[in-house]
């Protein structure tokens, strides 16, 4: 199955934070938009989310204003 156009874009904002180490309030609030765009989350994109959220909780990636 082909990712959706907002999965990948939500990968690339993503995959951004991790190689950063840091994820901004906006960026945070960008990936949401994102995810919310198309008021579907499929399981690509809540796997996503599910990976960024555990990155922030094990602090690999931290929240920074």
């Amino acid at each position: 199955m082909k990712p959706s156009s907002s999965a990948e874009r939500l990968s690339e904002m993503i995959n951004k934070a991790i190689n950063d180490g840091e994820l901004t309030t906006a960026e945070y609030d960008k990936i949401l938009a994102i995810a919310n765009e198309d008021m579907v989350i499929d399981s690509q994109e809540k796997q996503l989310l599910t990976q960024l959220q555990d990155m922030l909780a094990n602090r690999t990636v931290k929240k920074v204003k």
